[in-house]
């Protein structure tokens, strides 16, 4: 699925630094399936830097959370439970990740749906009454909450996307047949780690490399006999 996310740059490196929380669906990085909307909020951001913004596409891999077992929360639409989440999130006032979800996706709390949020946790209004006042716009965001989840994007360059992905998943299984680690800590290990990132960085060529190989300087970073 092709996704979009809008911003007053080119999206070359995810960077998690850059991520906050306060958000609807927590810290992490944002994209969303409808160009329109990533366009727009590209203009927004833009004006605020003194650009004109820019879109940067990705290929989401769907299938991929359910080959790494990763976490998902859906939210199809406006519900009860969405607006629990969001609330949830929206008042985390810490650095740190209040829910252990690595991708959730759902409807969007736009500028007026935000003013809603607030009144509500303001308790001015009822959950009932910012349920029935919704106007139901077409939005959608995905969040993509743990550096595993980021695997799932890729920007459609080809072959070093491919390169990277399929040395992934060879490093991973080797951790669990080797050491016999549960997958979670295994893919944690791998994609935290100094050698993926800079297998993940094009400039270095890493990426070249034969999985083997960059499975040895993994054991050497993590110190694996």
């Amino acid at each position: 699925m092709k996704v979009y996310h809008g911003s007053y740059t080119e999206i070359n490196t995810i960077d998690f630094s850059f991520c906050k929380t306060g958000k609807d669906f927590g810290r992490g990085f944002y994209v969303t399936k409808l160009r329109e909307q990533a366009e727009t909020f590209a203009n927004r951001k833009g004006e605020r830097k003194g650009t004109s913004g820019f879109v940067t596409e990705f290929d989401f891999s769907e299938n991929f959370s359910d080959v790494m077992k990763l976490k998902v929360l859906r939210f199809d639409d406006y519900c009860n439970e969405w607006l629990d989440f969001v609330v949830l999130n929206r008042k985390n006032e810490t650095d740190r990740q209040i829910h252990d979800y690595d991708i959730v996706e759902g409807p969007v709390a736009d500028d007026k749906i935000a003013t809603e949020v607030d009144r509500y946790i303001e308790g001015l209004i009822s959950k009932e009454q910012f349920l029935s006042d919704l106007t139901h716009n077409p939005s959608h965001q995905i969040c993509f909450c743990t550096m595993q989840s980021l695997q799932a994007l890729s920007q459609p360059k080809g072959k070093i996307d491919i390169a990277v992905y399929d040395i992934g998943f060879h490093v991973v299984q080797s951790l669990l047949m080797d050491y016999d680690m549960n997958e979670l800590d295994a893919i944690d290990r791998y994609y935290t780690s100094n050698t993926y990132t800079q297998i993940a960085d094009e400039c270095t060529e890493f990426y070249k490399k034969t999985w083997q190989e960059i499975y040895e300087l993994l054991k050497q970073e993590l110190k694996l006999s």
